[in-house]
């Protein structure tokens, strides 16, 4: 599935994400997500040196996880994410803008997958740059898009604007939340272009009602 936006380069611009997006509400994304069929292969841990027990699980066209949120503050520098405020920042993302540019964390809301390894391969499950996500925390949705990888054993991280817009505290130093964050991915979908965020609100609304 693909939304191909109309919006002009303005309103593009202007777009903000928001606590509450579209009319699905975080109870019934949650109850759905409340078992776990496994489709990974193995584990992940939600940070460096830590136990590895979270698993990618998958229901009727979606997968999900369950893993707290470390922010990721990587691509194109901004006033709030740069080599001054994150001492692991990083200039680039896995996934570009449809300009060529690097994703931009501060005002973009995307959500990071592990490199494809042989605990879990994203791939297989229709999972690409631009694939929208739905991120639960507490009673708050914010739809975004798969922006880029991350290390192969280690799950539970998004951009500065993903936090932001769900409360989390978006310091890439001390930001982020431990546990409760829930992310669920709309397998074989795809925003074009990926820095559209109203596209992505739109079909990941769609595909939340189907899901749910």
């Amino acid at each position: 599935l693909q939304a191909r936006s109309r919006r002009t380069a303005r309103d593009r611009r202007r777009q903000r994400p928001v606590h509450r997006e579209g009319g699905v509400t975080a109870a019934e994304l949650l109850a759905k997500a409340r078992g776990c069929v496994r489709v990974s292969e193995g584990l992940y841990s939600s940070d460096a040196g830590t136990p590895a027990r979270i698993p990618v699980c998958g229901v009727d066209g979606a997968v999900f996880w369950k893993a707290d949120m470390d922010i990721d503050c990587d691509g194109r520098p901004s006033p709030r994410c740069n080599r001054n405020t994150d001492p692991w920042f990083q200039p680039a993302t896995s996934f570009l803008q449809s300009d060529g540019r690097y994703l931009r964390s501060e005002s973009l809301p995307f959500i990071v997958v592990p490199v494809a390894s042989r605990v879990w391969d994203y791939r297989v499950h229709g999972i690409k740059g631009g694939s929208v996500a739905a991120v639960v925390y507490k009673d708050r949705v914010q739809y975004a898009v798969v922006g880029d990888t991350g290390p192969q054993n280690i799950i539970g991280e998004a951009s500065y604007a993903t936090a932001e817009a769900l409360g989390i505290r978006p310091d890439p130093r001390k930001g982020g939340t431990a546990s409760g964050v829930t992310y669920i991915l709309f397998e074989d979908s795809r925003v074009t272009p990926i820095e559209d965020h109203g596209a992505a609100v739109e079909l990941g609304e769609e595909l939340a009602r189907k899901w749910v």
